[in-house]
């Protein structure tokens, strides 16, 4: 069936969507039948508990992905109740995506056979995470924006107003797409539309700035400081280049970056796109020099990559036999892989990246017959804990960050609060020696056990220092001025008398990542109390280390039987 669009070219030629409709179904039912069968990948469970405590932002990202999850959870609560507003999102965005490629008159045919062979759009079309509304905003973005650029009306305005703060609401990466499309048309100053985009995005969003204020800025000092690394390594970048391939289409990636860069700009919204396009790219491929840089970091940039490479498969207008078989071969290929893991192949369940996806339903169900409704903490990360929250439909598991991890959203939600001076089970990975006592073999592999009564922790105590760098002479002792925050809604101490379990201050240094040494605050320590959001300062004695050179410090609480949380940042100690 023909149907005609108002927005077709100005040739006036009809182009039929019912190839485009079969396609839509066909890759809604694939992803609904993989976010049905597959378990829940680690992230997506961390984003789960994100759900059960929203708020206007978390220490990782905003909130959107919380709110996705929340609205498919409500309706079911299984993997695919959490997978579904992604399902849904991936479809209507790829719709979206032919809605902008109609106006430049492409085919059909090459909008299926090179959008189906997207790697990273076949990952995201069922994984729940921000990327996944971050991605229907960014081309909602590029369906308004192409209409705004061409017609200043106040509508389009307020339309593209909204997308941005969701664009925000979902990841920071957001911000990309906003700053380079105005670096691709700086005469947009010049209207005052504009700036009433402007007013009402940040109002829209500032609800999120505030949480970042009374939180302390969490998100920023993670992503901007803690994420970064502190010596480069040529692998971040080198591993960058073939990675964005893969995630471009392992057998076609190659050829739709080199027919994007080659697209003849011939209006003002080609312009964005191949400044978006390249600049996104550009900007990861710098931030690999502090750090790495994860191959879906990119996912807003594949949007304009794929419409340059539509665009410019029609002004060359070729047929392209050859690339249509790749692309065949391509499609093939990435299918067969998600039959694989849909079906659990054992030679999928090897695979580090997948394993994960297999045998934690039954885990947790484990785990949770053993200790009923009591707390368990984990120390080896976010993930674990997440994934039994989730299968378990509660919020019983922590995540204890030792002083080696990295700070998440569990040292800011309520959790470790309730479980003070509560029995709660220890579960870990490695055993720990006169600690652990069971031994689990469970689907989710082997792991070690004990319970522990009277609960103690002090995991969310702020610890600052006047400054993140230090200089000392070897083997001297400094006096180190250490802010020591309550953030709990009720009063602590440091004390030893009638407690089952000692807490020690300690001052950890390292030697790159290796934990070379540790102090132990003096007695006056134990005699400090803190009622709720009190601030005490403390003058902590520190021993340089006689060798000269570049370490790093942190400040820890420990108890018994954890290994120490981090609360505080790292701190530069150089010995002259």
């Amino acid at each position: 069936m023909q149907l005609s669009h108002s927005n077709s070219p100005s040739t006036g030629k009809e182009q039929t969507d019912k190839a485009i409709w079969y396609f839509l179904l066909c890759w809604a039912i694939l992803n609904a039948v993989q976010a049905y069968t597959l378990e829940i990948h680690a992230d997506e469970a961390y984003y789960w508990v994100y759900s059960r405590f929203l708020d206007w932002g978390y220490f990782d990202h905003p909130p959107m992905v919380a709110i996705f999850i929340l609205i498919g959870d409500s309706i079911v609560h299984n993997e695919f109740g959490l997978r579904l507003m992604t399902v849904i999102s991936s479809t209507v965005s790829l719709y979206v995506l032919w809605l902008i490629v109609k106006r430049y008159q492409v085919e059909a045919k090459w909008f299926i056979l090179t959008v189906s062979g997207i790697f990273i759009f076949h990952i995201y079309g069922f994984t729940t995470t921000p990327d996944a509304p971050l991605f229907l905003f960014t081309v909602l973005f590029y369906l308004v924006y192409q209409k705004y650029a061409n017609e200043d009306h106040i509508k389009w305005a307020l339309l593209l107003a909204v997308i941005i703060a969701c664009l925000l609401y979902s990841k920071y990466h957001g911000i990309l797409l906003i700053g380079f499309t105005i670096l691709s048309n700086i005469g947009l100053f010049k209207r005052r539309s504009l700036w009433i985009i402007v007013l009402l995005s940040v109002a829209l969003f500032i609800p999120h700035i505030l949480w970042q204020i009374n939180h302390g800025y969490p998100s920023i000092n993670y992503h901007l400081f803690e994420q970064s690394s502190d010596h480069y390594q040529f692998s971040q970048t080198y591993t960058y280049f073939p990675g964005q391939l893969l995630m471009a289409g392992p057998l076609i990636g190659w050829f739709l970056f080199y027919t994007a860069f080659k697209t003849r700009i011939k209006d003002t919204f080609i312009r964005c796109l191949m400044v978006n396009c390249i600049g996104t790219f550009a900007f990861f491929l710098i931030s690999s020099i502090k750090g790495e840089v994860q191959p879906q970091w990119t996912l807003i940039a594949f949007a304009p990559l794929i419409i340059l490479a539509l665009i410019y498969f029609k002004q060359t207008d070729s047929r392209r036999v050859w690339f249509a078989r790749l692309a065949v071969a391509n499609l093939v290929f990435i299918v067969l892989i998600r039959v694989l893991i849909i079906t659990g192949s054992p030679l999928i369940r090897k695979i580090g990246q997948v394993k994960g996806l297999y045998g934690f339903r039954e885990w947790a169900q484990l785990i949770h017959k053993k200790v009923g409704e009591s707390y368990v903490v984990m120390t080896d990360g976010f993930q674990n804990p997440s994934k039994y929250d989730f299968y378990t439909n509660s919020t019983k598991a922590f995540a204890y960050d030792k002083r080696d991890y990295r700070l998440t959203q569990f040292d800011i939600w309520p959790i470790e609060d309730r479980m003070q001076h509560k029995k709660v089970y220890y579960l870990v990975k490695t055993p720990v020696k006169g600690v652990t006592i069971d031994t689990l073999n469970t689907t989710g592999g082997i792991w070690y056990g004990a319970w522990v009564s009277d609960l103690r922790t002090y995991q969310k105590v702020k610890i600052t220092t006047v400054s993140p760098q230090i200089k000392a002479t070897s083997g001297q002792k400094i006096m180190i001025d250490l802010a020591i925050t309550n953030p709990y809604p009720y009063t602590i101490n440091f004390s030893n008398t009638g407690y089952e379990h000692k807490v020690a201050l300690e001052a950890c240094l390292f030697k790159g990542t290796d934990l070379i040494g540790v102090q132990e605050a003096g007695e006056d320590f134990h005699q400090l109390a803190l009622k709720p959001a009190q601030s005490t300062h403390y003058r902590f004695i520190f021993a340089a280390p006689m060798q000269k050179g570049k370490y790093t410090m942190l400040f820890s609480l420990i108890t018994d039987p954890f290994a120490g949380s981090k609360n505080s940042r790292i701190i530069s100690l150089t010995i002259e």
